[in-house]
């Protein structure tokens, strides 16, 4: 395995595993920065052999993400993330988050009845709480149904300072404010 880290994030590093497959370099997992836990020391704990490598793909993507994570619109192809680790449940709802629009939220609930799962707003919800690829899926669009954020990977405020640099707007108590959820 290979890594690659983004240091100059607003959010802190961001860390990119990847491995090279049929000649192609290919996104094994995008690990984010949280308060109290650099993505540096969890790829050091987690994947303690990988080399620190690049290539002019990954150099891309770690480009893209952080241009992303400033608030610029960019689309990364779903074509450089190795979903094949995933479970096939969680593909589903990974490209099924990957198509919410910049600017645009739903719910875990109407994420799962859109996949024909009704009652399985859990399921997907921990289906994007393992997301292995943050930011590439944008995985900070899904909210609860009370209108909520619910949890991210690099923490709340990191999920509303994203969403906020989509334009989605919060009330006084911290729920998102919107008229239409997609897949609604």
């Amino acid at each position: 395995m290979n890594r690659k880290i983004v240091k100059s994030t607003p959010f802190g590093p961001v860390g990119i595993i990847w491995i090279v497959l049929n000649g192609n370099a290919k996104i094994a997992r995008v690990l984010l920065s949280r308060p109290g836990l650099s993505a540096e020391d969890t790829i050091s704990r987690l994947y303690p052999d990988s080399q620190t490598a690049s290539c002019p793909e990954i150099e891309s993507v770690a480009d893209a993400i952080n241009a992303i994570l400033e608030g610029n619109y960019i689309e990364i192809s779903l074509d450089v993330a190795e979903l094949a680790s995933c479970s096939e449940f969680q593909q589903s709802v990974l490209h099924a988050e990957y198509r919410i629009p910049r600017g645009s939220v739903s719910t875990y609930g109407l994420i799962a009845g859109h996949l024909g799962k009704q009652n399985g707003a859990r399921a997907a919800g921990n289906a994007l709480a393992t997301n292995p690829f943050p930011v590439i899926v944008p995985c900070h669009r899904a909210i609860r149904s009370d209108r909520h954020l619910g949890g991210y990977q690099g923490g709340l405020a990191m999920k509303r300072a994203l969403l906020e640099k989509e334009g989605i707007q919060f009330d006084p108590a911290g729920r998102v404010e919107c008229n239409h959820f997609h897949y609604e």
